[in-house]
């Protein structure tokens, strides 16, 4: 049953005791000639005690599948690193990967930049119009997590005139047969508010490089959004295109099924705010090599929601974090295919930009996110690298309240 339906309160149930099948009746019950069959348990445990009369909310309770119970819900806190990655004033560093753990030692790669940030009203061809303008990848690696070494420089923006002179950054990487990937945003210069970026990709083999980039990016927005008039202002369009007619961003590349899945975010031309915030979506593109071509899926956008990308394995599927924007934002969904994702759990204040690590993937819900790394605006300036730490919640209880394991509700 598709919960997007059930969560916008578009499908109504009619729904009956199952030991007298009666349709509800009353001159408010608003309900269909569909009858669904549900258990005197599941009445319960929702705490219906009337099904001849239900709100809007619970006929939505109803229809909500019994696959949802609490496997995804949990609680983060954030810590600060130490060595060189605790928060240096004059520096930016953020949206790092995901961890790799090779040889005694975790490894990770974000982006890097200095200065102030103008934005748009200055200079756009000589200042940072964003904190992450101007930006290079960088590698760091740790043994224990907490103190970090920085390692030096991985991919830099390319010569005056390439698709990635102005900035290359937001990368994610991905180990296959002893081959290292590096995917990230590009920027080519001038970089003003209608500017359209592309993705690009590098790779090695050893996670301390040397990296070699790609010459041509290998993911680009759709070029069928029309603007209006000539003006600096991404919010006058004639036609606004696909869901990522303006930018593909946050890109990470998952293998899966002898295939490789580039997922990524889209922002459309003329982007409106909508009854979930910002109108943000996800999108696939699909390859049978890791460095190419990719062609992006015909059931795109695959989200209504979300923002940076979070995607992991999770047995026979994909799992996916949906964060920030979006009627589905602070969720977690689950896609047998890759590509059909539905909801899971809500995961309330998950950390921005999220680093797994993925040597703890597992079968076991929520393994994932027992640590990795994610970053912190100390001011619109800066941004630093943190550590956050996930915990799976199954009880609340009150100060000095003894727990006790509830036992899970037949449904």
């Amino acid at each position: 049953m598709n919960l997007v339906k059930n969560i916008a309160g578009s499908l109504l149930i009619g729904a009956v005791l199952a030991s007298s099948c009666t349709k509800p009746t009353g001159p408010h019950s608003g309900v269909s000639e569909n009858k669904v069959d549900i258990s005197k348990e599941k009445l319960d445990f929702l705490g219906i005690t009337d099904p001849n009369h239900l709100s809007a909310a619970s006929k939505r309770a109803l229809a909500w599948p019994d696959t949802l119970t609490n496997e995804w819900f949990g609680q983060f806190t954030v810590h600060d690193l130490k060595g060189d990655l605790a928060y240096e004033e004059g520096v930016v560093r953020r949206d790092p990967s995901a961890l790799l753990f090779i040889d005694g030692k975790y490894h990770v790669y974000y982006s890097k930049s200095v200065g102030e940030t103008q934005g748009f009203g200055g200079d756009v061809e000589n200042e940072k119009v964003f904190p992450w303008d101007r930006c290079d990848i960088w590698h760091a690696t740790s043994v224990d997590g907490w103190t970090w070494k920085e390692e030096g420089l991985s991919v830099s923006r390319g010569k005056k005139g390439t698709f990635d002179d102005r900035s290359v950054f937001t990368p994610e990487v991905m180990e296959h047969e002893g081959k290292y990937y590096l995917c990230y945003q590009t920027i080519k210069s001038p970089y003003n508010v209608r500017t359209k970026n592309q993705v690009g990709l590098a790779y090695a083999d050893s996670p301390y490089g040397p990296w070699t980039k790609l010459e041509d990016p290998i993911l680009s927005p759709a070029d069928n959004g029309v603007w209006k008039g000539t003006e600096q202002n991404r919010f006058m369009v004639e036609k606004k295109g696909d869901f990522d007619s303006h930018k593909v961003h946050d890109p990470c590349i998952i293998p899966y099924k002898g295939k490789f899945y580039l997922y990524y975010k889209g922002e459309q031309m003329g982007e409106e705010i909508t009854f979930g915030g910002r109108q943000i979506r996800h999108g696939v593109a699909i390859a049978d090599n890791p460095l190419g071509p990719y062609v992006k899926s015909p059931y795109n956008p695959i989200s209504n929601s979300g923002h940076e990308i979070c995607v992991f394995k999770h047995k026979d599927g994909i799992m996916s974090l949906i964060t920030t924007d979006g009627p589905e934002k602070g969720t977690v969904q689950y896609a047998n295919d890759g590509i059909n994702f539905n909801i899971q759990a809500v995961i309330p204040g998950a950390p921005h930009a999220m680093g797994l690590n993925r040597s703890l993937n597992s079968d076991e819900p929520f393994a994932i996110f027992e640590w990795g790394l994610t970053h912190k605006y100390a001011n619109y300036n800066y941004q630093h690298i943190r550590r956050f730490h996930g915990k799976r919640k199954t009880s609340h209880t009150a100060k000095n309240e003894q727990s006790a394991k509830q036992p899970k509700a037949s449904r």
